[in-house]
Formats: structure tokens, C-alpha cells, sequence
């Protein structure tokens, strides 16, 4: 195999990464300028702070995906490739895949990130994960699953092992999710399963630290502990996962929770690409790049979104690791590069801080900006048109408001569904 991309005096921009950083990039960098190659393991763009609710059930995962082809078909000069990028060659400017090899004038890495399990494998072995809308799809299977089985089983300490749900991490991902499962248990599952005692359901949220959505205000993480606590949720604060195995966590204050289901929200690390000098890797992970979005010490290569890291004054630590740091950096370098094939110069990256915000329920949410803090049924207006407007594809944004309202009006989610994936028979 190979990249098979026409040979063009045009200079080439490779694009390793479709989410928010890459896609935008590539959308914003088209012009007669530049050759532009993307290349993701996927053939579709993933909304990922809607991931939840593909796994709640709430949402269908062709709503919050879009195919990366159809949004750059009618551009010559744009060329999609499906592949995983290995490791790059900075002095001959070349890129290794499993499809090949491909050279590049400037490279952009824009990979994101994968879950942390920090090194232990039993997490690895008994969680599930959320990084992906087929991650979404497998944890709404095993929902379903176990709420079948559980209406069968007789054996109590079973069917609660069955029924009650473990989430780790107390960040938004976490919070939205032990909110949308609170709402299901109040809401859906009476009516589903009406021979089956979901008071025995039990959702545990378990935070290593003294607050949840440790990003936001703590007028914002005192709110969202009130409201969870309020539907039902067991917050557990200041609690380290120990271990976890086939049939519940086992915390560091000795507590062992019974549970099928461990939600695994606890972290993320940045991708490594070989290749890269050492010294440009930060201890957490991401790639260490100026204000500029360059990478020191490989010429002509950027990093954008997640995997990077970029340190100011205003955040010592690094941007967050959100969907508008992405987006905002890829506008920057689509200008930067237009510049330099000028022969220009441009400003410097400076973010612009939009907030942060988290739903916890409905009518339920949370939104900070700057020394603004708002709650209730206004934040959660805001979070609904903020998250349909970054959705790709007119059609997506329709869907997804029409499930939104059809929920809100009839306490219902239309897509308790357990699509399992077809597996053909071994042939003796």
C-alpha cells in the first residue's frame, strides 16, 4: 500500500488528526497555497463532548459524526487518507504510517488524546472507557445488556453487581454522566422495566480530590455536588481508585463497591510519535510547542489541540484541553501558514478564553467566564446552542435538536437500542 497523493508543485501541509484541530485547519487552510493531506484512523470527524449521550442512549452516533470526505469533496487540492501515523523523520521531513510513507514541507500533529490509566492494568482490563463514539456505542450496549440480565437474575448480590454503576473521574465527563444516568433511572427505566426494583440501582461518582470540576469555580463544583447529590448520585470525594476487578473498585480508604460497569473518566495522556527529540515532550505527555504552535527542534512541524502543550503567563500550566483551544489554534495556524508562503510574519497565538461549562441534568448546568458565574436553567440554554453549534453538518444540528426537545417534552430517549456488531462464524 501507499499514500498514492499526485505529485503538485504546491507546497504539502499533512494533517495527522480530523478532530476539532485538524478538521478546522484543514477547512480554513484551503486555497491554490497549499497541497493538503488529512489523515485519521477513522473516515469521519467525532464530536466528543457529546460521547455520553450516545452512550446514555440519548443520541444516535451518526449525529455527532460527520463524513470527513463529504466536507472537503469538491476540493482538488485536499486528499483524505485512512491510516495511523507511527513516527516521523524531522531532517528528511518524511512521516511513517502502516500504509506507507509520505513527505511533507510543513506537518501538523493534531492526534489528541487516548485515556490514562496510569500504568495499571487491571483498570485497563475491567473499566470502560469514553474516547470514542464506538467506546459510546459498546457502553450503551453493556447498559442494556445488564439491564436485561439483571431482570432474570435472582441472586441479589448479582443483580445489584449487575445494576449499580461506578464512574471515575469527577471532571465534566464524569458529571454529565452520573447526571444522565440519574435522570434514566428516575425517568426511563419505571417505565422499561417496570418488574425491576431500580431503587437498587446505585450510581457512584469518585473523585480523587476535595471537589468536582476541578477546572471551574468552586461556586460551580458546589453546585453541581448539590444538584448530583439531589438526584441521587454517591459523590465520593477525596477517594483513589485502588484497584478495580470483574466485580466492583476497591478504593483507598478500603471501601469495595460492588458494580459490573466501572466508567473509566479519570485522565488523559497525550499520543507519543517517534521521531520527535526527546526534550520536546513535557512530563505529562504533549508536545511542547512557542507561540507559534512550533515544535523545537523539528523544523517546519506544528502541534496543535490536545497534544499540546503551550505555556503563557495567563496559563502556567497549559492551555485546557478543550474543543475551543483546539479550534482557535487552527485558525491561528491556517493564518500562519498563509503568512509564510507570503513571506510574512504574523502575531503570536494568544488565547481567548471563552469559559468552560458542564450539564448536569435537566435544566441542570453550569457556566463560568471569567468572574461570571451562572447556574440552573440559563446555563443549560447556553450549553444546548453552544454544543449545537459546533456540531458539523446542518443535518446533525436538526437531529440532535429534535432528540433534545423530544426528551425534554416526554422524559424520553428514543434509542435504547443494543446494535451488536456482527461476527461471522469460523469456518472449521
Amino acid at each position: 500500500m501507499a499514500f498514492n497523493i499526485p505529485y503538485s508543485e504546491k507546497k504539502r501541509v499533512v494533517i495527522i488528526g480530523a478532530g476539532f484541530g485538524g478538521f478546522i485547519l484543514a477547512q480554513q487552510l484551503r486555497c491554490k497555497y497549499f497541497q493538503i493531506v488529512l489523515i485519521d484512523k477513522n473516515n469521519y470527524h467525532q464530536f466528543q463532548p457529546l460521547f455520553y449521550q450516545v452512550a446514555m442512549s440519548g443520541l444516535e452516533p451518526s449525529s455527532i459524526c460527520f463524513p470527513i470526505r463529504k466536507n472537503f469533496r469538491n476540493d482538488e487540492n485536499i486528499f483524505i487518507r485512512i491510516a495511523e501515523v507511527t513516527n516521523i523523520n524531522p531532517t528528511d521531513k518524511k512521516l511513517i504510517s502502516n500504509i506507507g510513507e509520505l513527505d511533507y514541507d510543513f506537518l501538523i500533529i493534531a492526534f489528541g488524546n487516548s485515556t490514562n490509566y496510569f500504568g495499571n492494568e487491571n483498570f485497563k482490563k475491567w473499566s470502560i472507557p469514553l474516547k470514542s463514539v464506538s467506546e459510546a456505542l459498546y457502553l450503551r450496549n453493556r447498559i442494556l445488556e445488564d439491564l436485561e440480565a439483571s431482570v432474570l437474575e435472582q441472586d441479589e448480590f448479582i443483580k445489584d453487581v449487575l445494576l449499580d454503576v461506578v464512574i471515575v473521574g469527577g471532571g465534566p465527563t464524569g458529571v454529565e454522566l452520573a447526571g444522565s444516568l440519574a435522570e434514566m433511572k428516575r425517568h426511563i427505566l419505571p417505565k422499561d422495566y417496570p418488574d425491576l426494583k431500580v431503587e437498587l440501582m446505585d450510581i457512584h461518582l469518585i473523585q480523587n480530590g476535595d471537589r468536582l470540576l476541578n477546572n471551574m469555580s468552586v461556586k460551580s463544583s458546589e453546585n453541581a455536588l448539590k444538584s448530583l447529590q439531589k438526584m441521587g448520585v454517591n459523590v465520593h470525594l477525596n477517594k483513589m481508585v485502588k484497584d478495580i476487578s470483574e466485580t466492583g473498585v476497591l478504593l483507598s480508604s478500603g471501601e469495595f463497591i460492588k458494580s459490573k460497569k466501572v466508567i473509566w473518566a479519570a485522565g488523559v495522556k497525550a499520543n507519543k510519535l517517534l521521531g520527535l527529540p526527546a526534550d520536546v515532550y513535557a512530563h505529562d505527555g504533549r508536545i511542547i510547542v512557542n507561540e507559534n504552535c512550533e515544535v523545537k527542534g523539528a523544523p517546519d512541524v506544528y502541534c496543535i489541540g490536545d497534544a499540546a502543550l503551550f505555556v503563557s503567563e495567563s496559563f502556567p500550566s497549559g492551555l485546557p484541553a478543550l474543543a475551543p483551544v483546539a479550534i482557535q489554534q487552527a485558525t491561528y495556524l491556517a493564518k500562519l501558514l498563509k503568512k509564510k508562503h507570503q513571506k510574512q510574519s504574523l502575531y503570536p497565538f494568544v488565547y481567548f478564553d471563552k469559559g468552560q461549562m458542564a450539564t448536569i441534568g435537566r435544566n441542570k448546568a453550569v457556566f463560568d467566564y471569567k468572574q461570571i458565574h451562572v447556574q440552573g436553567f440559563i446555563a443549560w440554554i447556553i450549553w444546548l446552542f453552544v454544543h449545537i453549534y459546533f456540531l458539523v453538518g446542518l443535518r446533525n444540528r436538526i437531529i440532535v435538536f429534535i432528540n433534545w426537545f423530544w426528551s425534554y417534552l416526554f422524559y424520553d430517549q428514543a434509542l435504547r437500542i443494543n446494535i451488536k456488531p456482527y461476527v461471522p462464524e469460523k469456518q472449521e
